[in-house]
């Protein structure tokens, strides 16, 4: 099944599980969620007090003489008025900082959790997504879900308490007049409802667009020097082009989907204006209300019309939340394959190196043919194994069975005896040491890339193991020694260099087993002659299993193992091998120049 088409399901819905991530916040948040229903209650105050001042003092019966007589009642009034808007402002001012504190709050958790998840997972997981769609996930994806936080369900809150306050005061003063204006409501909320049903994948498909418009720009960055090398930029720029394009005409539709649905619901808001005067009118000449209650329900009208205008606005926002709040769900609640077996061995020790492989067979999940058929070898404690084999011939797959990057289909993989799924993942990789041909090196110094895997080793350490790598010559000649920052990915250091420092690193965590997958394929060959008779005398038992094209560097392992379309046609010593005439012997005929 396409990925497109899968239906995910949580454990939680959206707004449970933003109330899971409030934790240690969510007294706040109750508390500023009441304080948005007090602050809105007052509203109510200065329309109330307004009519009574109208009604007691200026236009009611006895309003001179209640004027003279009583003033004191009229400045108590306007002082009330004034001190209920300044403690409503206080409550306002707090209320904005509480949303926006558990907002934060909500943020950061997440945000950490989601990378916490991520770093966590397996390698179907990083097939399976691509970073600029990670991106989207941890940056603009979270922002929706925190301006949920902060501002639409106030706004939701805001919007019931104030219209359902005003709608009670507006009953008991005159109920007549009352239902005039919210015999509107109804038709605003069937508009806002419609809207939703429009604007709800509208939103879905413009999160698509951003996620693919940032995969777009960050493979476009990442590889700048294969488009340099081609001189495609004008490619790239108008292919960017045609992805921002399409991002701002969803863009565009989407925000046209309101503008249909906003001059009905601003002539309705506007309506009540119009009900309140001709009915209001009626009422004020016909004796049934006084000029005070005319008055009140003239300064509450906007406390009706208001919400209802932010109600599309409000929608709007919560359909982006829901689009977003997907995505993010979707790298929460999902769990990696590969992890710790509930009866995992325990093995705090450092293993002695031992790697058997019985009956192995490996296919992608993916895939209609396997990988790896039947493959069966055994490397004893510090025996060197070197594989070999055409592109294709599934090497790499091989040596990425070791670590539990993938699951074998069929057979076992043991270490020291024990299947490597019933060691724990953080004890098996602590004990392996990587280094691949495709280098990645981290914008840090080349001390810190060497230390990677174990920041606690020392300076003469670090220089000890770049000497096991034939690095500490051209190190030494950086302007700033191992000090020197090497920039993203390692730009500016030559290919050989690069692996360099990469199977420094992988000395440096002095493993029990050493993999390297044509880790000197770009270095000259008598820096790798240096570097072979290194490894030969390292100060630490390890068993190295080597993926190599150069029959230096495999002539002298323990065992040769020649890989053809998924499985082992040959092993042998070099010796071995050349007597058997095959596919290895026919190598080395072709790099001697025969």
């Amino acid at each position: 099944m396409k990925r497109k088409d899968r239906k995910w399901k949580y454990p939680r819905t959206r707004l449970q599980w933003l109330w899971d991530n409030m934790e240690g916040n969510r007294f706040i948040y109750i508390c500023a969620v009441l304080g948005t229903v007090v602050y809105n209650m007052l509203q109510l105050t200065v329309p109330f007090f307004s009519g009574k001042i109208v009604d007691e003092f200026l236009t009611g019966e006895g309003a001179r003489q209640n004027m003279a007589e009583h003033s004191d009642q009229f400045f108590k009034l306007l002082a009330l008025m004034v001190g209920l808007t300044v403690l409503r402002c206080i409550i306002v001012y707090l209320d904005c900082m509480a949303y926006e504190h558990v907002s934060q709050g909500v943020l950061f958790r997440v945000r950490n959790f989601l990378y916490n998840k991520i770093q966590r997972q397996d390698m179907k997981f990083y097939s399976t997504y691509r970073t600029g769609d990670l991106m989207t996930r941890v940056t603009g994806d979270l922002d929706a879900v925190r301006h949920m936080v902060a501002w639409v369900v106030r706004m939701v809150v805001e919007a019931f308490s104030l219209v359902s306050a005003t709608a009670i005061y507006f009953i008991i003063m005159d109920w007549k007049l009352a239902f005039n204006l919210l015999i509107v409501a109804p038709l605003i909320f069937f508009i806002i409802y419609v809207f939703k049903l429009l604007v709800a994948p509208m939103h879905a498909l413009l999160r698509e667009k951003l996620a693919y418009m940032n995969t777009v720009a960050q493979e476009n960055i990442a590889g700048n020097r294969v488009v340099k090398a081609f001189a495609r930029e004008d490619y790239e720029i108008s292919k960017f082009d045609d992805c921002n394009t399409d991002y701002r005409d969803t863009n565009k539709k989407t925000a046209r989907i309101w503008l249909r649905f906003y001059p009905f619901v601003e002539t309705l808001a506007n309506l009540l204006g119009v009900i309140l005067l001709l009915a209001g009118g009626l009422f004020l000449i016909g004796g049934e209300m006084t000029m005070g209650e005319y008055v009140s329900f003239s300064g509450l009208i906007w406390a009706i019309a208001n919400p209802m205008r932010q109600l599309g606005n409000v929608m709007n926002e919560f359909q982006r939340f829901s689009a977003a709040s997907a995505k993010v769900m979707e790298i929460y609640y999902s769990e990696p394959k590969i992890v710790d077996a509930p009866d995992a061995v325990d093995v705090p020790d450092r293993f002695k190196g031992e790697v058997e492989f019985r009956n192995v067979s490996f296919q992608y999940a993916d895939a209609k043919l396997p990988v790896l058929e039947h493959i069966s070898f055994t490397a004893k404690p510090g025996q060197t194994i070197a594989i070999m084999g055409e592109t294709g011939c599934g090497k790499t797959s091989l040596i990425h069975l070791i670590p539990r990057f993938y699951e074998p289909t069929e057979g076992e993989i043991l270490i020291d005896g024990i299947n490597v799924n019933k060691l724990k993942l953080n004890q098996l990789r602590k004990n392996i040491g990587l280094a691949t041909q495709d280098v990645l090196l981290y914008s840090d110094t080349i001390d810190g890339n060497i230390a990677y895997g174990d920041s606690n080793i020392s300076k003469e350490e670090v220089v000890r193991f770049a000497k096991y790598s034939a690095a500490s010559d051209f190190i030494a000649k950086m302007p700033e020694g191992y000090d020197t920052i090497v920039g993203e990915r390692g730009v500016g250091l030559s290919g050989g260099q690069k692996q360099r420092i990469s199977l420094a690193r992988a000395l440096a965590v002095r493993p029990s087993i050493l993999i390297l997958d044509d880790t000197t394929s770009a270095v000259d060959l008598e820096t790798e002659k240096e570097i072979q008779d290194s490894l030969r005398h390292l100060d630490f038992p390890c068993t190295k299993i080597i993926i190599a094209q150069r029959i230096s560097t495999t002539k002298d392992a323990d065992q040769i193992l020649i890989m053809q379309h998924g499985e082992i046609k040959e092993r042998g010593t070099h010796e071995e091998l050349i007597k058997l005439g095959g596919y290895y012997a026919e190598l080395v005929k072709l790099q001697a120049g025969a």
